[in-house]
């Protein structure tokens, strides 16, 4: 099979070749338009994951309140909604539905609503992790905060929550690999990502093969980026001799 990656050189519109593959003066190529697909793919993905972290941390952290039983139930209420519900159905609902019910959300742009579908499903997933590991750490670390005179917030803020952040980031490894490769998603409601690109261009160039491999490279790519990022944060933040199971080895 003979691969045709000159197509990237073309014009989107007039499907010359550009020498050098960049185009000036307005002209725009394929390679222009995979790169900027590649941004929107990014930013998606970060504003979306700042949502899930904010959001999935609040959420994560009221489940474990002993003393807030209601708060625990809204809690496990947010969590089963937005775990259960498809993703793809999520972004239909926060484009179509949501605006039709509040109007003043149809002058949101497209980006903001697939942030907030993409940011608040994660987030689902987040709190899960966060009550985890803050549910991991010995009872005695939150009694004797509150012996030393420290309120519940206090609590939660100095002692808890720095440990429970620390021993979660693996899983939130792969938490911030999957929320960049579900922004794939946002291609339904138009916005130029990298599926949006591979589909579009794949048609226009009748080379859909050398698109999608493309595509493929760069999601792999940004996994393996963050991969790396997550597990040199990790490394640093490592709490040693923290046994998983709810407690702390016996160390040197």
């Amino acid at each position: 099979m003979a691969w045709n990656w000159q197509v990237f050189c073309k014009e989107t519109t007039t499907g010359e070749t550009v020498t050098g593959c960049f185009g000036r003066g307005g002209d725009e190529t394929y390679l222009n338009w995979i790169v900027s697909a590649w941004g929107w793919t990014l930013t998606v993905s970060l504003l979306a994951l700042l949502v899930a972290l904010l959001t999935g941390l609040v959420i994560g952290t009221v489940r474990t309140l002993p003393d807030k039983p209601w708060l625990v139930r809204l809690g496990n209420a947010w969590v089963e909604l937005f775990r259960n519900i498809p993703l793809l159905v999520q972004i239909f609902l926060w484009y179509f539905v949501i605006p039709g019910i509040f109007p003043v959300m149809k002058d949101v742009p497209s980006i903001v609503l697939v942030v907030m579908a993409l940011g608040l499903f994660t987030s689902a997933r987040i709190a899960e992790q966060v009550r985890a590991g803050i549910q991991a750490l010995p009872r005695g670390q939150r009694y004797a905060g509150l012996a030393l005179g420290l309120s519940t917030l206090q609590t939660y803020r100095y002692v808890l929550l720095p440990m429970a952040l620390r021993i979660i980031i693996p899983p939130m490894t792969s938490e911030s690999m999957n929320i960049m490769k579900n922004s794939s998603v946002a291609f339904a409601v138009s916005i130029t990502e990298l599926t949006f690109f591979a589909m579009q261009s794949g048609e226009e160039t009748a080379a859909p093969v050398e698109m999608y491999l493309a595509v493929t490279v760069l999601y792999a790519f940004s996994a393996l980026v963050i991969n790396r990022i997550m597990a040199f944060i990790e490394a640093r933040s490592r709490v040693p001799g923290f046994v998983a199971a709810g407690g702390m080895a016996g160390g040197h």
